[in-house]
Order: structure tokens, then C-alpha cells, then sequence
């Protein structure tokens, strides 16, 4: 919930609009979750600003039909 994210104020964070329970991805897929982690250090790398909420550019779909939206 980006909502609650905002509202507890972190120092930076990444966002992706996926059902709860799946922070990095569908289970027992690892290249996707790979992608997901490596821009995910990627984009807070380059947070400059407290509180900069960046929204990652996945979205969810079945196996197979993972892609970057």
C-alpha cells in the first residue's frame, strides 16, 4: 500500500503495485525477482530527496508474461 508507505514517512523507498504477500515477485521465479531487486537497488541509488517514494514500472502478471510496463 503505497498509501501507508507515505504516511510513516521512510528515508526512500520503491514501490510496485503488486498483490500483498509478493514483495519481489511470483514464487519459484527467480529471473523475474532478479530484475526486480536489481532495479529496486538501481533506483535508490539515485534518491537524492528524504521521503522520494520511486514506483517501479512492473506489472503483475502470470509467469511467463512478466514485463517491464
Amino acid at each position: 500500500m503505497r498509501e501507508l508507505t507515505e504516511e510513516v514517512g521512510v528515508s526512500r523507498a520503491v514501490f510496485l503495485k503488486w498483490p500483498m504477500g509478493h514483495p519481489i515477485g511470483e514464487p519459484n521465479f527467480p529471473r523475474g525477482q532478479r530484475v526486480v531487486i536489481e532495479r529496486a537497488f538501481d533506483a535508490l541509488k539515485k534518491i537524492e530527496e528524504p521521503g522520494t517514494i520511486i514506483d517501479l514500472p512492473f506489472r503483475w502478471k502470470r509467469r511467463g508474461d512478466f514485463e517491464v510496463g
